[in-house]
């Protein structure tokens, strides 16, 4: 209780996220914080999400909090326009350790395990995402195509279209995606949503490959990479910390 209150006394603001979240989950936040910043961010979390104990500490053990900054500095352009608030919606990494997937292994097992395992899913993806379907039918003229993952997100109030790779990202697995989005909007959309917004999701990708892919994409896409093991905190910690040093250089 003493460092409980020594950690926040100086942060009244955060005083009412404090009171609404149980003894539990907050203890595991300030006990395994290290910034202000990260635990007000997990409070807020955990009071937007109602997340269980279990829950919360499987979030701190896949550093949801550094994936979530790094993945809102590398939104595309043409997702930041397509809406304004995105913030902690995607992420540049997501981490399914909970599949147990052999290495290699098909799109196909990658999308049967994401499936089964669809609770999980969404809590790695966040609970405003709604599962519509897998496989997801759409015609065109008179050929069918179909979309891996479909869902819409609750928050944003659009249709999320994820296309699986279980290789490196290649330049030209976007003009797929855009196509779909593209179909979407036109036959798919309801007025009063948004425009359809696209992850592509790689096993792997080189982020100088991905930023000159996107640069001249004007469809909503982003493209992220899963790891099938709980990332190095401690790296990620530093890849953020040369995130926030290159934006206060760049001011």
């Amino acid at each position: 209780m003493k460092q409980f209150y020594e950690i926040y006394k100086d942060f009244p603001k955060l005083s009412p996220l404090v009171r609404e979240i149980s003894w539990t989950n907050n203890l595991l936040i300030f006990s395994r914080c290290k910034t202000i910043e990260e635990m007000e961010f997990y409070l807020k979390l955990v009071k937007q999400e109602n997340y269980s104990k279990r829950e919360l500490d499987r979030q701190l053990s896949a550093s949801f909090f550094e994936r979530t900054m790094i993945g809102n500095s590398k939104l595309s352009p043409a997702v930041r326009e397509s809406n304004n608030d995105l913030s902690n919606t995607f992420k540049d990494s997501y981490v399914f350790e909970f599949l147990n997937l052999p290495d290699p292994h098909s799109e196909s097992d990658l999308q049967r395990g994401l499936v089964r395992q669809m609770k999980n899913f969404i809590l790695e993806l966040g609970k405003d995402f709604l599962f519509i379907g897998e496989e997801y039918k759409l015609q065109v003229g008179n050929s069918d195509f179909y979309i891996d993952l479909l869902f819409y997100h609750r928050g944003i109030q659009c249709l999320v279209a994820i296309e699986l790779k279980a290789d490196k990202f290649k330049p030209d697995h976007l003009g797929q995606l855009n196509f779909y989005l593209e179909a979407l909007d036109r036959d798919v959309k309801k007025p009063n949503e948004n425009p359809s917004i696209g992850v592509l999701l790689c096993k792997d990708k080189d982020s100088e490959v991905v930023e000159y892919a996107l640069s001249r994409s004007l469809s909503p896409t982003m493209v992220s990479e899963y790891k099938t093991q709980l990332p190095d905190k401690k790296l990620l910690q530093q890849k953020l910390h040369e995130l926030f040093d290159n934006e206060r250089d760049a001011k």
